[in-house]
């Protein structure tokens, strides 16, 4: 059994070294990515706040169009628990339909970067970079299966050297070589497991599911439509659908607006409730509405929803490691980079392990790990 699972632990992590050490470090990386952006381009992200408080949406919007006539806007997130963060507005231009983004200032109005893609600075292209791998929809798929990989690499790993619990664990670092190197990998694999776990299920989850619905929705071929014009009725007020929004829902707090890309579309407000719980996303409610009429038209509490969906809606908090504040975000950039350290050690193992066999002429098998 041991031996079956040393060897499935052994090829699988020989297989995904590569492409885990890609995603791990991008992933390490991106728990900061703001304050990474804030450091590279300080005045494109960070804004003074206004004792007059955030212009009106409306206003905002005017703004936008008047900079932007062969521009719509598409998503709008902002951020109250910061409230010297830029507002990021996404949009298409007009007969296209790439999604591409600026930053906004909502005390003034000014628009602190040119449009850009969504690939464009250093960390969008990491994230890129992370989770499709840079092929698109099937780089989803891919990035998914590895993490799925990852999973297993951990719970083969825990069962493998499940003994590490049962008594005081001693580094013998002053061993050197095979000894020194198996004790680091143990060590640093049992306790970065459960984070790696974490971060391997709920990738999975994610990628594979939109992955997935990218393909299922084009599988005939058929391609997004290029945006032309404005999907929603003019008539709708932006102020007036969050402030709608809020009052539908006991605690709503607005933070992202979806406005259609594509015909029939609704408009959404996404926000948060309070739950009580730590892990609820900033993301976890939404209020719908009629992107022709105005109306409102479905309200989705995660307080009113099944075990799947609040389940899935931690998943944020759990891969980024949010919920415990910069503590928890630290521990999360550092466990979540200890592939580098597996890869290594593991690869250095198995190399030494089967260079001494092949020179004693013996066939490779399992030595104690």
């Amino acid at each position: 059994m041991n031996k079956r699972l040393f060897k499935l632990h052994r090829w699988a992590a020989i297989a995904a070294a590569v492409p885990l050490l890609v995603i791990c470090a991008t992933g390490s990386a991106l728990v900061f990515k703001h304050e990474i952006d804030a450091w590279l381009m300080h005045d494109t992200v960070r804004v003074a706040p206004s004792a007059a408080g955030r212009q009106p949406m409306e206003t905002l919007l005017a703004v936008l169009n008047q900079a932007l006539p062969q521009h719509e806007v598409t998503g709008w997130a902002w951020f109250a628990d910061d409230p010297q963060r830029a507002d990021v507005v996404y949009v298409i231009e007009h007969g296209t339909k790439e999604w591409q983004y600026t930053l906004l200032n909502p005390y003034n109005g000014d628009l602190l970067s040119q449009i850009v893609s969504t690939e464009s600075y250093l960390t969008d292209w990491l994230l890129s970079l992370h989770y499709t791998l840079l092929v698109g929809e099937v780089g989803m798929l891919i990035s998914g299966l590895f993490a799925i990989l990852l999973c297993l690499l951990g719970i083969t790993g825990i069962w493998l050297h499940r003994r590490f619990w049962k008594g005081p664990f001693k580094l013998r670092w002053s061993s050197g070589g095979v000894v020194a190197y198996s004790d680091l990998h143990k060590l640093v694999g049992i306790v970065a497991a459960p984070v790696l776990l974490i971060l391997g299920v709920t990738g999975a989850w994610w990628n594979i599911e939109h992955g997935l619905e990218e393909i299922a929705e084009h599988w005939g071929g058929e391609a997004h439509p290029a945006m032309e014009s404005r999907l929603y009725a003019k008539h709708i007020s932006l102020d007036d659908v969050i402030a709608q929004s809020e009052a539908a829902m006991p605690g709503f707090e607005a933070t992202y607006l979806r406005l259609p890309w594509e015909a029939g579309i609704p408009i959404a407000v996404f926000g948060r409730v309070p739950t009580g719980n730590p892990l609820s996303s900033d993301y976890s409610s939404t209020v719908l509405f009629d992107s022709d009429t105005g109306d409102l038209s479905q309200v989705l509490d995660i307080r009113q929803t099944g075990l799947v969906p609040r389940i899935e809606d931690t998943f944020r908090a759990l891969h980024f490691g949010t919920f415990g504040g910069l503590t928890t975000r630290t521990l999360w950039a550092v466990l979540g980079s200890a592939p580098l350290a597996l890869v290594i050690t593991g690869l250095w193992l198995w190399w030494h392990r089967r260079s001494k066999r092949l020179a004693k002429g013996l066939p490779e098998t399992r030595n104690s790990h």
